[in-house]
């Protein structure tokens, strides 16, 4: 799934192009595409001709359309390889076009909604008096959001029997961070992410945090990180921060820090790219520290 430079980027390009413009008419191409709005396909097409679009919005990893009555909203979920494209009316449709909306201005062209494994998906949801779907009320703010609370973030981190790793990539505690950017942000302050949240002090948490941003800023100034052509945005274009990864898919590759081979070790249905000098596995009475350059 996208992480938040990538999701960043599409809703910047989204409220562009859409916001303040008026459905015309949505065409559900295939049902799974709207699996998660329960009432069907029809009702999700029926409810959202007339409406007027307000800006697009972001929390974390979750993007969505608020409605100009501000009671509801459409929730996008780009899955594996979901795409949001702003495509001129003549262009012929792609391959996997799941859903098309089209406007009542003709030259605002078509919001089209493209997903080749068919993962993501919209839906329309009832907006919490802060402005967030029901669905996602749970999510915490993330990093880049000016009302993340950082030392409440530190507090939960102590009090969490866990390691740091599943801290990061648990949306309910920091949202917005994935595979891609924890490896990274680990990479950068020199952490295993097999580390105990209980063991980290005040600083080593504001330095954690820092990286965090400062990786995805910087991921968001290269249109984010694209492996294949399933990641794009509104004008399907595609990211290149993957040229910039310190950590992330370099394994056997030298550490641009200390020269050792980096490492890929299998975590929880995904991989963790680490150095093994730089980053010391934590010490356990079963497991011994992993000689850098070694298996």
């Amino acid at each position: 799934m996208p992480e938040l430079p990538e999701v960043e980027v599409v809703r910047r390009g989204v409220e562009r192009w859409a916001a303040g413009r008026t459905i015309a008419s949505v065409d559900v191409l295939h049902p799974r595409a709207v699996r998660r709005h329960t009432a069907g396909a029809q009702d999700f097409a029926a409810r959202l001709r007339g409406q007027r679009l307000g800006p697009a919005l972001r929390r974390g990893k979750y993007l969505w359309l608020p409605l100009a009555d501000e009671a509801h909203a459409v929730l996008v979920h780009l899955g594996m390889s979901g795409q949001l494209l702003i495509q001129p009316a003549a262009t012929p449709d792609e391959r996997h076009l799941r859903v098309r909306i089209t406007f009542d201005d003709a030259e605002a062209g078509e919001l089209r909604f493209v997903d080749q494994r068919t993962f993501g998906g919209l839906s329309l949801h009832p907006c919490t008096a802060d402005g967030l779907p029901e669905v996602i009320a749970h999510i915490a703010r993330d990093p880049l959001d000016p009302e993340f609370d950082q030392a409440a973030f530190h507090t939960a981190l102590r009090r969490r029997r866990t390691t740091i790793k599943r801290a990061l990539l648990d949306q309910s505690l920091i949202s917005g961070v994935g595979n891609i950017y924890a490896d990274e942000a680990l990479w950068r302050s020199r952490l295993h992410y097999d580390r105990p949240t209980g063991t980290l002090t005040r600083p080593r948490t504001a330095e954690l945090l820092g990286h965090i941003r400062d990786v995805m800023t910087a991921a968001l100034h290269a249109g984010g990180t694209s492996f294949d052509s399933l990641y794009v945005n509104v004008n399907g274009e595609s990211g290149y921060f993957e040229r910039s990864l310190d950590a992330y898919g370099r394994e056997d590759e030298p550490c641009r820090r200390c020269g050792t081979a980096m490492r890929r070790r299998p975590w929880m249905n995904r991989s963790s790219y680490f150095c093994p000098r730089c980053q010391r596995p934590p010490r356990t009475a079963t497991t011994p520290p992993l000689t850098p350059g070694r298996t």
